[in-house]
């Protein structure tokens, strides 16, 4: 699925298109779940550390108290994250819910009551056991909260701001201001005071999981629907209709791996991608010393990394509506890769908080594409698995590459070498980074390769596109037939359809948008909207009509369509009338075509208008109106001679058409002229008709006239 075209979600706002999914209630009352459930996660972590150390009373075993806590909070993601997966696609996803934050709550309450170390740690890895069950049921469900697939993209923005965002804000604040209470107004005394609050705020972190259970059990029951937006090209067992094991299960989600090239692709870029976030971490102390930097270095690059995860975030949805998301995430993956190479080669502190932050914006593209991708292109029936497998090879990669970090460094014994002028530390922090970014960039190009569904189309072109202002299309061709005329554009575009059906690439013929204001004709006159404004209103309706309903999708499936009299003819026959402003008219063709403009116009250049049907004056202000759009944008417009004959002019069009589209277009028609008979019945039927009802036209406008 490419991404949105012109007219989907993607073309509006960050605002807009997160008030329209926050509009679904479901999904927002389970946006509310994850906002408590991730405090609870934040406020567990901050709090067991600090607990465990008072619960010890050595100071050796205080030390390791945090990294306890971390690595039994990990450790079940590494051992039991594709359990998760199978639960959620065997079992109904919100009894699974319900059932990990009651059993969250309870193991927290129990580290109050019983108040042992030993217990702390082990009811911790429970704690990270449910947490690891509860994640792909609620990750799968969350498409079938949606109205559409599209707006997955932005329902994992939402989730990943409220978990990595206000969830943190509110833990942190919510832990100091309880400890910082009891200081201010000494609320408990005695020699005990620190541990009993500690157990408080565990006691309270239980209850929001205890809150969560409640409102998923009692608000949320949609969280059992299956296959809301069902994908028929995906062959994939429904585990709730064929009763089957777990292990068959899981050699179903491996097998969906091995033969699904979009899926291949996405788990080999992510491990690249997370092999090298691992060795960043792993070395970033080590990293910042070595730029004579010190702790205040440290603190900086890890500020610039968060700054450009969300920047990557943030801005992820926009670059999607200008790239595929299989493009998307491995481009994200090989710039992140590059960049990190300039990481590991930087002479300059500057340059290393720049290219970090860059890498950064790389890592939050790809991790927010791969979980859209995941979320709207995977079956219902296999979607927790593969969240699951995604999830824990996120944990397994970064934990593993963090630990094995640190030991490489190790074997390179640091000097200090002068470039430039600058004194700057080589160690071994510089060779791992540069490892893992070329790592990451070599199985980026692997995972493009799997997952690029547009292997006719140039990558550069689809960049190029990406960095405009105003994006084109991600896919296909359009290219338009104006004129003064309707009887010439309609006989033009047909020929030119059935040349260019005679290649291998599809061809859709679409008409004339002022052709099909037949069905609209009765609600005019029924609404008796005799204004030139009302009327132009109805003819920018069947125009975003006719781009929603037939040229978007044409475009997005990569077909070339050729449209006649799209924009520019009907902009200069309004803007003759004179009734009209020509910024007005233009502002309004713009939202009902969502901006979008022809690869190539086609103009038709009359000396002499048609006597046979006046005005002729009109006539010779809109070609000369025309002769001006093409002028201003000679990129885009080629002027074809339209004296002579209708084989002669055809002639031109397809020279003129060629020549612009040579080397661009796969494809693209034989160089010669293929017979003129219709390659394709129906362009024919599509082509007559349209000519018929210009002729009508035309003739009814003639005779309103006499």
């Amino acid at each position: 699925m490419p991404g949105t075209g012109p007219g989907g979600s993607g073309n509006t706002s960050t605002i807009h298109r997160a008030r329209r999914v926050l509009a679904i209630k479901p999904f927002r009352r389970l946006w509310g779940v994850t906002y408590l459930c991730s405090v609870a996660d934040w406020l567990n972590l901050l709090n067991l550390t600090s607990l465990s150390t008072k619960l010890l009373d050595n100071y050796s075993a205080q030390n390791f108290a945090f990294v306890g806590v971390v690595v039994t909070a990990l450790l079940p993601g590494l051992l039991f994250a594709p359990l998760g997966g199978l639960l959620a696609d065997r079992f109904d996803r919100r009894r699974i819910m319900v059932i990990c934050d009651l059993l969250r709550c309870g193991l927290l309450l129990s580290i109050a009551i019983i108040g042992a170390p030993w217990w702390l740690f082990v009811a911790n890895f429970l704690v990270g056991s449910c947490s690891i069950m509860w994640i792909p049921s609620k990750d799968a469900a969350v498409p079938n909260l949606l109205r559409r697939p599209d707006q997955v993209e932005t329902a994992n923005q939402l989730g990943m701001v409220m978990t990595y965002g206000l969830a943190v804000i509110t833990a942190a604040g919510a832990n100091a201001l309880i400890l910082g209470a009891n200081s201010t107004f000494h609320l408990f005394q005695g020699p005990g005071v620190d541990l009993y609050i500690a157990k408080v705020v565990v006691v309270i972190t239980g209850l929001l999981y205890l809150l969560s259970g409640i409102i998923v059990a009692t608000r949320i029951p949609e969280l059992s629907l299956r296959n809301v937006h069902s994908l028929p090209d995906q062959k994939v067992k429904k585990a709730d209709e064929e009763k089957f094991g777990l292990g068959e299960m899981a050699r179903d989600g491996l097998r969906f791996v091995r033969s699904t090239p979009l899926i291949r692709g996405l788990l080999i870029g992510a491990f690249g991608a997370f092999a090298a976030g691992g060795a960043v971490i792993g070395a970033a102390k080590p990293y910042s010393s070595s730029l004579l930097g010190g702790d205040a270095a440290f603190n900086l690059l890890l500020l610039a990394v968060f700054i450009g995860l969300a920047t990557g975030m943030a801005f992820a949805p926009k670059l999607a509506h200008r790239l595929p998301h299989d493009r998307l995430f491995g481009i994200s993956i090989v710039s992140a890769g590059l960049t990190l190479m300039v990481v590991a080669l930087s002479p300059h502190l500057t340059i290393s908080v720049i290219a970090v932050a860059f890498v950064g914006m790389c890592a939050g593209i790809a991790f927010l594409t791969g979980v859209t991708i995941i979320g709207s292109r995977v079956d219902d029936a296999i979607r927790g698995r593969i969240n699951a497998i995604y999830q824990s090879m996120l944990k397994i990669v970064l934990f593993g590459a963090t630990v094995a970090t640190p030991v490489l460094v190790g074997l390179v014994r640091p000097r200090v070498i002068d470039l430039f002028g600058s004194p700057i530390t080589v160690d071994g922090t510089r060779p791992v980074i540069l490892g893992g970014g070329l790592l990451a960039a070599l199985l980026g190009v692997i995972a493009y390769r799997q997952m690029d569904e547009r292997r006719t189309e140039k990558i550069f072109t689809d960049l190029r596109n990406a960095l405009r202002r105003n994006p084109r299309r991600v896919n296909g061709f359009l290219i338009a037939i104006e004129g003064t005329t309707a009887i010439n554009t309609a006989e033009q575009a047909a020929r030119l359809a059935r040349w260019l059906g005679t290649g291998t690439r599809p061809v859709v013929l679409s008409a004339d948008p002022a052709l099909g204001e037949q069905r609209f004709r009765t609600l005019v006159s029924d609404a008796a909207l005799t204004g030139v404004r009302a009327q132009a209103l109805v003819a920018a309706a069947v125009r975003a009509d006719l781009v929603e309903r037939q040229i978007q999708p044409a475009l997005d499936a990569g077909s070339v369509v050729v449209m006649e009299r799209f924009v520019d003819s009907p902009l200069a026959s309004l803007s003759a009338a004179g009734e009209l402003d020509r910024d007005e008219l233009e502002g309004l063709v713009d939202w009902a075509t969502g901006r979008l403009r022809p690869d190539l116009t086609v103009l038709l250049d009359a000396e002499h208008p048609d006597h046979a049907h006046p005005p002729v004056n009109e006539q010779l202000w809109v070609q000369k109106l025309l002769g001006e759009m093409a002028a201003a944008d000679p990129d885009r417009y080629v002027v074809v001679d339209a004296e002579g004959t209708d084989d002669d002019v055809a002639g031109r069009v397809r020279m003129a058409v060629q020549a612009v589209f040579v080397g661009r277009l796969s494809g693209l028609a034989p160089a010669e002229p293929a017979p003129e008979q219709p390659a394709d019945a129906a362009a024919a039927d599509i082509a007559e008709a349209a000519a018929a009802e210009a002729v009508h036209k035309e003739s009814t406008a003639e005779a309103d006239a006499k």
